[in-house]
C-alpha cells in the first residue's frame, strides 16, 4: 500500500500552466485579421445595404486590393500583400493576399459596406494577361468576410491591336 501512493503532481499545477501560457499568447497581441472580421461583424450591425467595388489588381509579385464606392471616387480601404509579410518574395503569395483581404474586410464592415462588386486586373498590355495567384484567394476570403458579392469581371488591359514593344528596332541587348 505504501508504494502505490506516489507523490503525484497536482493536477491543478499543470492547469495553472497552460493557463499561463493561453494568457501569455493573449498579451502578445497576436490577433489574426479572421479574427478582426469576426469582431467588426458583432459590433457593427447591418443599418441596410451598401454598395462597394473591390479593386484588385493581382501581378507575380504583389497583390493590391483597393475598396472604393460604386463611383470609384471615395476609397474606402486599402491593403496589399506587402503591408501584411516581411519578406519581398512572399507580397504575391496567396497567404498575404487573403490576409490583406481580411484587413480590408474588417474596415469596410466598421464603415458599414455589405455588398460589392469585384474587378480583377493582371498587369495586362506587354506583360502577363493572367491575374497572379493572389487574385482567387482574395475573392475567397472576401465571400467568407461576409460580403454579399453581386459581380467579378475581369478588367485586366488588352490591346485590339498591337503597340509598339519596349526594346528598339533591333531588341533588347543583353
Amino acid at each position: 500500500m505504501a508504494k502505490a501512493k506516489k507523490a503525484e503532481k497536482p493536477k491543478s499545477a499543470e492547469k495553472s500552466k497552460q493557463q499561463q501560457g493561453e494568457q501569455q499568447k493573449a498579451k502578445k497581441g497576436d490577433v489574426t485579421y479572421e479574427a478582426a472580421v469576426a469582431a467588426a461583424q458583432e459590433k457593427y450591425k447591418q443599418k441596410g445595404i451598401r454598395w462597394g467595388v473591390a479593386h484588385i489588381y493581382s501581378s507575380k509579385n504583389n497583390t493590391i486590393i483597393t475598396l472604393t464606392d460604386l463611383s470609384g471616387a471615395e476609397t474606402i480601404a486599402i491593403g496589399s500583400g506587402g503591408m501584411v509579410v516581411d519578406t519581398d518574395h512572399e507580397e504575391g503569395s496567396p497567404y498575404a493576399a487573403t490576409q490583406a483581404a481580411y484587413k480590408v474586410a474588417a474596415i469596410a464592415i466598421e464603415k458599414g459596406v455589405t455588398h460589392i462588386n469585384i474587378k480583377i486586373r493582371a498587369p495586362g498590355g506587354h506583360n502577363s494577361k493572367t491575374p497572379g495567384h493572389g487574385a482567387q484567394a482574395i475573392v475567397r476570403a472576401l465571400a467568407r468576410s461576409g460580403f454579399r458579392i453581386g459581380s467579378i469581371e475581369d478588367v485586366t488591359p488588352m490591346p485590339t491591336d498591337t503597340t509598339k514593344r519596349p526594346g528598339g528596332r533591333r531588341g533588347r541587348r543583353v
